[in-house]
């Protein structure tokens, strides 16, 4: 417990601590964020706080892992995410070429680090054993990830919260699954991103950057992959749900810029954040807030899932139902996307069953 303790404190305190001098340096060297008409901030804030992140994590791993071949995988793979982050921040790479150094991370960390899935269990008893395939499975779970928390970086706080609450979690199962390495690394990256989110919710001084985010989901992807990489279908299901908010709202992102003929790469105001600050008037603070409270909720229910896969699995039946409910509701996907409702009218009408007035089913909200 006292080895706990010194892995949430020591980079907690070295993230806090950074943090004013990293407000300094980007304003000094001019990384802030730029307004427009997406952005909910005004007046200069730096975008570099990523860095304050990254070396308390460094830090922290140097003095508390011992280096083996999958620890210096996973910091020199972090590390090439960071540095290209931070050039981003600065100058604004292209997407390509981020998705380059993002291959580059990734491949260090699967193939030099040995980070990867070993057997893959599917359903129905079917087995996946092909290396060819363990690799790119692992491979686009690690850009996936990486990408996905970026892509919640939204508003002041909600990526960097989400990470810890996910952070913890992680670190929590992992712990009673044995795997201590892997609760170690989470509790410390968890500490570090702490550190940071006291200066970085709402009202936000510091923005993380590409530099912090990127390598937040590189880092997270790698922790995951580290403490279920035996995985089933099942266990792999654990950080599934966990990160299940920036992996759903950058698949939804897909699917609904795919429809409107749009590029993955152009930016829209489609995303979870958007619909419950804007389309419902949630407000800044309260729509982070209700994201971490979701968050934890899902974490609950991994937590429940490993205890009682039958509860687990109709409380997230549940909980999917609810899901489905507001994107047909608020038009996420798409304005005519509404199978669940399509089918209660139809339902209905076979039955000749009055139907429920809800008013916004009259018209949905556009992005």
């Amino acid at each position: 417990m006292g080895n706990m303790l010194l892995y949430i404190l020591v980079p907690l305190m070295i993230s806090a601590l950074s943090v004013p001098l990293v407000k300094k340096i980007g304003v000094w060297c001019e990384i802030y964020a730029i307004e427009n008409e997406r952005t909910v901030h005004s007046g200069i804030i730096a975008r570099c706080g990523g860095i304050a992140i990254y070396v308390a994590f460094m830090i922290g791993m140097s003095l508390f892992m011992n280096a083996d071949r999958q620890m210096n995988a996973l910091m020199i793979g972090g590390s090439i995410i960071f540095f290209s982050g931070l050039v981003d921040d600065m100058v604004n790479l292209r997407p390509k070429v981020k998705l380059l150094f993002q291959i580059i991370a990734a491949l260090v960390l699967i193939f030099y680090g040995r980070v990867q899935l070993n057997v893959f269990h599917l359903p129905f008893g079917i087995v996946i054993t092909s290396q060819i395939l363990i690799y790119i499975i692992s491979f686009f779970w690690i850009i996936g990830i990486t990408n996905a928390i970026n892509l919640i970086d939204g508003l002041d706080g909600l990526s960097s919260g989400v990470c810890v609450i996910a952070l913890i979690s992680i670190a929590s199962i992992a712990y009673y699954d044995g795997h201590y390495d892997v609760t170690t690394i989470a509790l410390i990256l968890a500490s570090s991103t702490l550190g940071f989110l006291l200066f970085n919710f709402h009202p936000a001084s510091i923005f993380m950057g590409d530099c912090g985010a990127l390598f937040l989901g590189f880092i997270i992807s790698g922790i995951s992959l580290l403490g279920f990489k035996s995985s089933t279908f099942i266990t792999l299901g654990v950080p599934l749900l966990v990160l299940f908010v920036p992996i759903a709202d950058t698949l939804i992102a897909i699917i609904r810029r795919t429809l409107k003929h749009k590029k993955f790469t152009e930016a829209d105001k489609g995303h979870l954040h958007h619909v419950l600050m804007y389309n419902l008037k949630f407000g800044h603070r309260n729509t982070v807030l209700f994201i971490y409270f979701f968050t934890v909720l899902l974490s609950l229910n991994a937590y429940i899932y490993i205890a009682n896969q039958t509860i687990g699995l109709i409380l997230l039946f549940i909980m999917g139902i609810i899901v489905e409910l507001f994107l047909e509701m608020t038009g996420m996907v798409s304005e005519r996307y509404r199978p669940l409702w399509s089918l209660y009218c139809i339902i209905c009408d076979k039955l000749h069953i009055k139907r429920i007035h809800l008013s916004f089913m009259d018209h949905t909200h556009k992005n």
